[in-house]
């Protein structure tokens, strides 16, 4: 159960499924709507939270536990990878950036990703423990986001809830069969769940961004009842207990970063920044 080096390699441009390639080609046709900064801003928080865990989930191709493994979380990345492509052009439309410029030529602090989508991916429990907050949280936000004001932000919720519904699973099925494996896999996974729960307080505070955005955004603090049933259900199942865990300082969506974030970017843009404008 070790992981993988958390020196992350670049996800390769065009890795992404032929569905998330479709939406994109949507959302950049000469009817697209242009946003504004504020939703510009929302979209920012949205996109850069599954581009960043998208580039940790990609460092485990190879390094699985199991052969399967690599296929399941190389198939989340690129979901996450398409997610991101969507909002990351949205939010661009606000001020004519390019996703590849929002992902490869902004720097840390011009980033919104909360604290817990930039935790390095430790052992594969720690990654699954990770993976069970983010994507219970992804859920409950784009269930609630298919009704947006907004079309576009409608629209990318729709279909990314599918893609999140199975991300969910596969973790919730991956922390009952570590919670209750051997000695060793259930001393892991309460030491990731440890480690991991300070981070999940942040998704669901309510930044003053979200004041501006009345029908278009989700408030986070309503997604935490639903969060909160799903994760209760899944330990009660895995007879584990919820920390009680002091919250992180966050500050993600403001652009402050927990401390491995810049070493996450510096793989994630070193080619493109040393070849501006090239392609393959």
């Amino acid at each position: 159960m070790t992981g993988p080096s958390d020196n992350v390699r670049p996800l390769p441009h065009g890795a992404v499924t032929v569905d998330a390639l479709d939406l994109a080609a949507e959302l950049t046709g000469a009817d697209a709507s242009v946003t504004t900064a504020a939703t510009a801003e929302y979209a920012l928080w949205l996109g850069d939270d599954a581009l960043i865990l998208a580039q940790r989930l990609g460092a485990w191709i190879a390094h699985g536990p199991e052969l399967e493994e690599d296929v399941a979380l190389g198939n989340i990345a690129l979901d996450l990878l398409g997610h991101a492509r969507s909002l990351l052009h949205y939010a661009g439309t606000a001020d004519g950036r390019s996703e590849d410029d929002l992902a490869y030529f902004r720097d840390e602090s011009e980033f919104r990703s909360a604290w817990l989508f930039e935790q390095p991916n430790g052992d594969f429990a720690q990654t699954i423990a990770r993976q069970l907050a983010a994507s219970a949280y992804m859920f409950e936000l784009y269930s609630a986001l298919r009704s947006s004001t907004d079309a576009t932000l409608a629209a990318v919720a729709e279909k990314a809830l599918k893609e999140v519904d199975y991300h969910r699973d596969h973790a919730v099925q991956w922390t009952l069969r570590l919670a209750g494996g051997t000695a060793e896999s259930r001393r892991r996974m309460l030491r990731a769940i440890g480690d991991v729960w300070p981070y999940v307080e942040e998704l669901f505070r309510d930044e003053p961004l979200i004041d501006d955005l009345d029908g278009i955004a989700v408030r986070p603090s309503t997604l935490s009842a639903g969060f909160d049933a799903v994760i209760a259900a899944v330990f009660a199942e895995a007879a584990l207990e919820i920390p009680d865990a002091r919250a992180s300082a966050g500050g993600g969506r403001r652009g402050s970063h927990f401390p491995e974030m810049g070493h996450l970017l510096a793989e994630m843009q070193v080619l493109a920044r040393q070849h501006p404008g090239a392609s393959w």
